[in-house]
Parts: structure tokens; sequence; C-alpha cells
């Protein structure tokens, strides 16, 4: 029998940091054994708020390619490709955006959301509000069973199902309804406690070096009560700690969190301890980028040979949308 079918992308606007391999990168690496897998570069979604400098978008694809290979996804267990490489997506999310009533896309919480967080940026624009309209055609094209999403996006997944029922109703069933496939929360923060960001300047990155990283973890914020040495901690409240018990051995973290209770050691040797095990766990996604870098011709043949997996794909189901639609 085979196997169900997930889909999920990644907006190609900078380096991958420590939060997209804990909010997703993992996740999917543990999925790609249970299902077929399509992981794409969503560069179409990248311009909905990157329209003004899209440069940054050319550099970052097949960065985050490595990146993904690096950290354990294994291209011939999951179909790599670009998204405007598949141009039925832009006829199916035209298509799509016929049948999507505007009240379904303005009540959209990540849409209020963000025109909130992005004040720099002019994002009142056509293409952001219809944002999850192309996400769906991204989904449904390749009749995808689930989708891995954070919290954040699951609003988006379920507009997704409203727009493929509807889709359904009025045409008759193309697209199964997929399920909301909830990634595990990431316990990691960035530097400063909020939600690690590039644009909240506290991101940690894959590519970043031993001095970087050094730098960056001494930069973290800890126990905001602990205001010296002298004063016990609490690392149920500390982000450093929260990075030990992912990074370094079960021993040495039992012995962290005794002696930061009990003021046995400082913030500064437990920052040091804790950027030595996060050095220690980014050595093999190095090794592997070196490959990959070295061999960029291989990098390039693994997207052509997925984005033509993907367009095989999405011919079979435009083929089907047109004849359902009798265009």
């Amino acid at each position: 029998m085979e196997k169900r079918r997930i889909v999920s992308g990644m907006r190609p606007t900078g380096r991958i940091h420590f939060g997209h391999l804990h909010g997703a990168l993992l996740n999917w690496k543990e999925l790609q054994d249970d299902y077929r897998c399509f992981y794409f570069i969503a560069d179409w979604h990248a311009l909905t708020s990157e329209y003004a400098r899209p440069d940054i978008i050319r550099q970052s694809t097949y960065d985050i390619i490595i990146d993904w290979i690096s950290v354990g996804l294994d291209p011939e267990r999951c179909t790599f490709f670009v998204q405007s490489e598949i141009k039925e997506h832009a006829e199916l999310h035209l298509l799509l955006s016929m049948i999507t009533p505007l009240p379904w896309l303005e009540r959209n919480p990540t849409y209020k959301e963000q025109l909130k967080e992005l004040t720099q940026r002019d994002v009142y624009t056509y293409g952001f509000l219809g944002y999850p309209v192309l996400q769906a055609a991204d989904i449904l094209m390749y009749k995808a069973n689930g989708v891995p999403v954070g919290e954040d996006q699951a609003p988006h997944v379920e507009l997704t199902r409203e727009i493929a029922r509807r889709f359904n109703n009025l045409y008759g069933k193309v697209f199964p309804e997929p399920d909301t496939l909830l990634t595990p929360t990431a316990k990691i923060l960035g530097t400063d406690r909020r939600k690690m960001s590039k644009s909240y300047n506290n991101a940690i990155f894959l590519t970043d070096g031993d001095e970087e990283v050094d730098r960056k973890v001494m930069q973290m914020i800890t126990d905001p009560q602990r205001k010296t040495k002298k004063d016990p901690g609490d690392p149920a409240i500390c982000n450093v700690f929260s990075f030990h018990e992912i990074y370094t051995d079960a021993h040495t973290v039992s012995g962290i969190d005794r002696q930061c209770r009990s003021a046995e050691i400082g913030c500064v040797e437990c920052k040091r301890i804790m950027a030595r095990s996060l050095k220690t766990a980014l050595e093999p996604v190095r090794a592997k980028r070196g490959e990959l870098e070295a061999d960029m011709k291989r990098v390039r043949e693994i997207v052509e040979q997925g984005n033509e997996r993907a367009r095989a794909i999405a011919r079979n189901t435009m083929e089907e949308v047109r004849a359902a639609i009798k265009i």
C-alpha cells in the first residue's frame, strides 16, 4: 500500500536557525520514515513580504536545501522541490481564488498578527492577503493527507480543508481534506527569551562558527530573578537550561540543575558548558554541509530530480482539476 502523503514548505528568506530545526526540521525528519514527503522551497510565498528585496530568496534556496540534508532529511525518501519551478501551482492558486470567499481570508488570525508585526514593510497587498490560497494550492496539488505545522499555522490548514471541501462540493471530489499534523512545541527560544527569529536578531544559526556560537550563548538571558552568582536560580525558567536538556549529557544536566538551585555554579560557567555541547552537536551537521558545498552539482541534481517528480504529479492533478471544472 502506498504511503500517505504530507506536504510542507519553508520560505527562503535567510539562513536556518535552531528555531527552524526544532520547530520543523526534526519533525520532518521523523515523518520521512512513515510518509511520502514533499518538502518545498516556498519562494513565491517569500515574495509576499520580501518583494522589494528578492535577491535574498535566490541566495537562500540552495543553502536551505543543504541544511535540510545536513540535519538528516534524505532526498531518497523525500521529494525536495522549488515552488516557482512548478508552474501548475500558480494555475491552481488562480482557480482556487475564484471560489474562496474574501471573509475567509480576512478572518485568518495569522494574517491579522503579521499585519501588526511586519510594521517595517508594506504588506497590504493582494498577494499577502491571498497567501493562504496559494498555500492551499501547494498542499492540494499533491493530494496531501496531512500537513506538519506548528500551532500558529494550524488555521491555514483548516482553511485549506475548507477550500478543498468547497471545490469538491462545486465540481466533484478531487481533493482529500488534509489533516493537521501538529509539530511538537519547540522548547527553545531566542537569546532574548522571545521566539527565535531573524527579524528579532536573537537567532543562533546552524551555519554559525564556534566564535559566533560562543558570543551568542554568552548574550543569552537566563533566570531573570538571579541577579548575582550567589543567588539561587530556577532552571525551569532558564532558556540556557532548556538547551542543556537537549544538547548536554544527562549526568551533566542533573548536576547543573542541582548546582544552579544551590548557587554553586554561575551563569557564565553554565553558558560555557552549553556552548561546548552546542558546538559538539553541530560538528556532524557542519561536516555534511562541507561535503555538499564541495559538490554543488549533486545538490542541483537533487533539486532538479525533485522538481521533476513534483511536476509530474502536478500535471496529473491539474488535468483532473480542469476536467472537473470543465475548462
